[in-house]
């Protein structure tokens, strides 16, 4: 059965350690990725969590606001230096609207699967495009799909062995809706955690067409925030879709 969706869950589960579990990934260069596809701004970031992108970005004089449907993650990012002078409004970024025009909206690290279906993920482009001045441009980042990664349609992965904490994820396909169910487990000296989170995935060329169907054109793709060329190899990518009027 299909997993049902609250999406709001993700950060009721991970928002007290959520800055540990990101704390590997490659902050600088998507930032510095970011600020150059921005020129002077303003950014909105849909999923905008607790600042790892957002709080960059402002401190290097760009306005930022943001949009997450997590209260308990934008409470943690409100209580960082800074983070009382980044405007940020609680609710699906989906179809949650904010005042003003952007030169750019960023929605990373995977977070447009959290959205529960292809028509939550077609609303969440034409929110980001009608947040758009013309010419400006929408970043999406995300995984690329690999079915055949799970074995009658389940998987088990080692994500990331120290000394102090070892995390894996258990995984659940559901092909029939491009439906993923996953929990990580996080063990560390303090114990267990189980951080669960469902995702609706799509090929980037589906991103594409809602991109397209949003009035938007891809600019560019990459594999990785550094502008590695994407192939067929890419099991990741990050791309620009530029509003086209």
């Amino acid at each position: 059965m299909a997993p049902a969706f609250d999406e709001s869950a993700d950060g009721r589960a991970i928002a007290d350690i959520y800055d540990v579990t990101v704390q590997d990934l490659p902050t600088g260069p998507a930032v510095d990725r970011l600020h150059e596809l921005a020129g002077d701004g303003p950014v909105l970031e849909f999923g905008i969590g607790t600042g790892r992108l957002a709080l960059p970005l402002a401190a290097r004089g760009l306005r930022v606001a943001g949009i997450d449907g997590s209260a308990e993650m934008v409470e943690v990012l409100r209580a960082k230096p800074g983070g009382d002078r980044v405007h940020v409004a609680v609710g699906d970024f989906a179809t949650t609207r904010v005042e003003g025009e952007y030169a750019l909206v960023a929605l990373t690290l995977n977070t447009v699967f959290a959205l529960p279906s292809q028509e939550a993920q077609v609303r969440c482009f034409r929110n980001a495009a009608a947040h758009l001045r013309p010419g400006g441009r929408f970043v999406v980042e995300a995984w690329v799909p690999d079915p055949g990664a799970f074995r009658d349609g389940a998987a088990l992965r080692l994500l990331s062995l120290g000394e102090d904490a070892v995390v894996a994820e258990a995984a659940r396909l559901f092909p029939a809706e491009q439906l993923m169910r996953t929990t990580k487990v996080r063990l560390t000296r303090d114990g267990v955690r189980l951080l669960p989170a469902n995702h609706r995935y799509a090929w980037p060329s589906e991103l594409d067409l809602m991109a397209r169907l949003a009035g938007m054109e891809r600019e560019h793709r990459w594999s990785d925030w550094l502008g590695t060329p994407f192939t067929d190899d890419s099991r990741e990518h990050v791309t620009v879709y530029r509003r086209s009027d």
